[in-house]
């Protein structure tokens, strides 16, 4: 059974590829990338970056800010 995941923990994976590819191309290891770029940012273990990673699969649409719920929607005008 797959935990439910909100739009800020969607969010988060969208920016950890962002970072992860923007590194991968340089020839740094995975490790390597999670040490320098990821963990100072968001601070999580190496395991919890190995399993965003695999999270991306389960992610058929890019997250938007149009996705968000906004606090406006609900007054009229």
């Amino acid at each position: 059974m797959e935990k439910p995941r909100g739009m800020s923990y969607r969010k988060r994976v969208a920016d950890i590829n962002r970072i992860y590819d923007r590194h991968a191309r340089s020839g740094l290891s995975n490790r390597e990338i999670w040490r320098r770029y990821i963990y100072p940012v968001y601070g999580i273990s190496e395991r919890t970056f190995y399993n965003i990673m695999n999270a991306t699969a389960g992610l058929e649409s890019p997250v938007v800010a149009s996705d968000m719920p906004s606090l406006f929607d609900s007054i009229e005008d």
